[in-house]
């Protein structure tokens, strides 16, 4: 049996005010704390955990980090960190540079505007043999909707409904345009090589897809699978089921490798299988768990809900022995309730407006972290 991965997140949040307002605080914020990086726009600031196999780990990893900038930014003021992936209420309107000598972010401020100025998190997981790990981003790739749907965090944007789950990943700038499955890990070094001659990458840095191949030395040398479609999730523990089950899914392929690889046991063509990962990507931004997607293995249409379900009950044994069962439990109440996206849009639909949801949901996430931390 496989035993743990090790994982770790690239966590970006914005800062401002309880009230709501995004206010960018990025360059002075890495100035002062270690481990934290800037992000284009300084309205949103990013801190990376170390890969770490175990789920109690990684919860303390998740949260000492934000406890420090929490502390840090009361030092400037009435400051806070705000939940969700869109300037939800305002702002959408202008990008502020955090860096403005910096020529690649002049690329992005003047290619995609503010597209780009959300925030999400990134769970990468290691797999540091190169052809597992393309056969791991082969699978993963034709499941990233699963884990939107679980996460999206951003139907809000400028005080006002989009009408989608995630708009966040129904506007960002997927790139490039078109991302085939990566036959292999020669195949994924000859496809970079071209997209960065043709310009369509600025860099090894600018594959920003659902899914992709991460190491120290792209795109020779690899270590990691990196997910890149979630959303922001405010509460830890529910990042941690998500990431569960995530691991899970890989433990499933690494355990038999033949039997989950979308490129051998599919009915579609690599061309086709894309385009369904893709439609079921954008069909899950605008839907969330209600989404109808097509499951690669056999064609067949069912809701993402139902999906994540089949997964879930497939991976009890798994989960068990791996004694990571109780870090999958909060999976029940998210398949539920849904992901904050859709109990924001509940709470919308019933007659309350996006400020005053916002606003609530600011100070649940400072709650939950403030419960958490007393138990560590």
């Amino acid at each position: 049996m496989v035993g743990l991965l090790t994982k770790g997140f690239e966590v970006e949040m914005y800062t401002g005010t309880p009230q709501g307002e995004v206010v960018g605080f990025a360059d002075r914020i890495v100035a002062a704390l270690p481990g934290f990086v800037r992000e284009p726009d300084s309205r949103n600031v990013e801190y990376t955990t170390p890969p770490l196999p175990r789920y109690e780990h990684l919860l303390v990893a998740l949260l000492q980090p934000r406890a420090q900038l929490r502390a840090y930014l009361q030092t400037l003021g009435d400051y806070t960190l705000l939940p969700g992936s869109t300037l939800a209420l305002g702002g959408s309107d202008r990008f502020v540079r955090s860096d403005p000598q910096n020529p690649y972010h002049d690329y992005i401020e003047q290619t995609y505007g503010t597209r780009v100025v959300t925030a999400s998190i990134h769970i990468n997981v290691g797999i540091p043999e190169p052809e597992l790990l393309m056969q791991a981003c082969r699978l993963i790739r034709m499941e990233a909707s699963l884990y939107l749907a679980l996460s999206a965090s951003s139907p809000f944007v400028d005080g006002q409904a989009t009408g989608s789950l995630s708009h966040r990943w129904q506007v960002f700038p997927r790139t490039p345009a078109t991302v085939p499955l990566f036959a292999n890990h020669t195949h994924y070094i000859d496809w970079t090589n071209d997209q960065l001659a043709l310009g369509t990458m600025q860099n090894v840095r600018h594959l920003w897809s659902s899914v992709r191949p991460n190491g120290d030395r792209r795109p020779y040398d690899l270590n990691r699978l990196e997910l890149r479609i979630c959303d922001l999730v405010s509460d830890p523990v529910a990042l941690l089921a998500i990431t569960a089950l995530l691991e899970l899914r890989l433990s499933q392929m690494l355990a038999d490798p033949g039997g989950l690889d979308p490129l051998t046991r599919s009915p579609f063509t690599p061309t086709e299988l894309a385009a369904i990962a893709d439609r079921n990507e954008d069909a899950v931004a605008r839907q969330g768990l209600a989404a109808p997607v097509v499951r690669w293995q056999d064609g067949q249409t069912l809701t993402a809900q139902a999906w994540i379900a089949e997964q879930q009950a497939q991976n009890q044994t798994l989960a068990r022995e791996l004694g990571i069962a109780c870090f999958l439990l909060p999976l029940s109440a998210l398949l539920g309730a849904g992901p904050e996206a859709q109990r924001w849009l509940q709470s919308h639909h019933q007659g309350e407006n996006p400020t005053a949801i916002f606003q609530t949901a600011i100070q649940t996430m400072a709650t939950r972290e403030r419960e958490l931390l007393a138990l560590l």
